[in-house]
């Protein structure tokens, strides 16, 4: 599991990282402090280790700007021991609070923990998000973001593209994308899954995603 720290000490960061390589977590550490965001949904993370005291805006406000994409759980390591810090944390959209120094038992205890009430190890783990170049998709929101700027996709915008992410590069055939379409109480025909298509690719091409979606004749869909 990816592990990403948001911490300015370096020593400390990378004495976290190495910590956690021996427990065999593939971590990563943050490299521009005021592109944090941008940098946590590069990597898509299954857990954030975020110090509080930060260059340019404090983990609070981290906190926060990632709550909007992800539902990744967040611990915060902090100097800080008031409790107001700690409300503050739990308040922003922290799951747990390590005050620092610590041992690197514990925080290895907590991350383990955390990660087992997250995540059910007998299933496959599906992420909110899905990358595509300079795309995101969040399942969650039902938005699409591109370059700075998002369209709302309605449910079977969201389908589509959905589908058409999940299968980057390749072909798409309609069949495949009528029966993820399906719903018990409405029926797709080819008609309708060509009109809700069209619909799609105009509000893309509001964000500048022109000929995102590229018809196969005869095939299906595909996205380059």
């Amino acid at each position: 599991m990816d592990i990403f720290i948001i911490e300015d000490d370096k020593a400390l960061s990378r004495e976290i990282s190495l910590t956690l390589s021996k427990w065999n977590y593939t971590v990563k550490e943050v490299k521009n402090f005021e592109n944090i965001t941008n940098e946590v949904l590069e990597c898509n993370p299954k857990l954030i280790l975020m110090d509080i005291n930060l260059p340019c805006y404090d983990g609070f406000y981290w906190c926060s700007q990632i709550r909007n994409f992800l539902n990744v759980p967040i611990i915060f390591i902090s100097s800080r021991d008031n409790d107001m810090d700690i409300i503050m944390s739990i308040n922003m959209g922290g799951d747990d609070y390590i005050m620092k120094p610590f041992s690197p038992q514990i925080l290895v205890a907590k991350i383990q923990a955390i990660l087992r009430r997250t995540y059910s190890y007998n299933s496959e783990l599906k992420s909110d998000i899905i990358k595509f170049k300079d795309i995101t998709l969040n399942i969650v929101e039902s938005k699409l973001y591109f370059k700075n700027k998002e369209v709302e996709l309605t449910k079977n915008e969201l389908k589509i593209m959905k589908i058409l992410m999940e299968n980057q590069e390749k072909i798409v055939s309609r069949d495949e994308i009528i029966e993820e379409l399906w719903d018990t109480d409405e029926f797709i025909s080819e008609n309708t899954l060509t009109v809700n298509v069209n619909r799609l690719r105009k509000k893309l091409d509001t964000i500048g995603l022109e000929d995102f979606i590229l018809t196969k004749k005869g095939q299906g869909y595909i996205i380059r």
